[in-house]
């Protein structure tokens, strides 16, 4: 099962091959990927010993640009969501036992 195939699945038992594939390389994201299918560490075998490298490299710039992207998307998506919960909130009577905790956090962000 390659690692694109076993995104977003829990595994009871994973055995990892993290080994550079004969074709294309080996990134961070298909380490995680692979490490990362067992629901924890005790269900988890490497079949063989690995180059620590793998795991000191940086991220492709690629990966690195589409990380940025998605981080302003969903920063100004949290900014809506915010500014409409301030809107429903201020036009309702009634308030929740959070809404002191909520403004405390809205107000740390700010």
């Amino acid at each position: 099962l390659s690692d694109y195939r076993a995104q977003g699945q829990t595994i009871g038992h994973v055995l990892v091959d993290i080994a550079t594939p004969p074709t294309g390389g080996l990134n961070l994201f298909n380490l995680y990927v692979a490490l990362s299918r067992s629901s924890g560490r005790e269900t988890i075998r490497l079949m063989r010993d690995f180059d620590q490298k793998h795991f000191q490299a940086a991220h492709t710039p690629e990966l690195t640009r589409e990380d940025d992207r998605l981080r302003i998307i969903l920063d100004e998506q949290t900014s809506e969501w915010w500014q409409a919960l301030n809107v429903r909130r201020s036009s309702s009577v009634q308030t929740s036992p959070l809404t002191p905790l909520v403004r405390g956090w809205h107000a740390r962000r700010a």
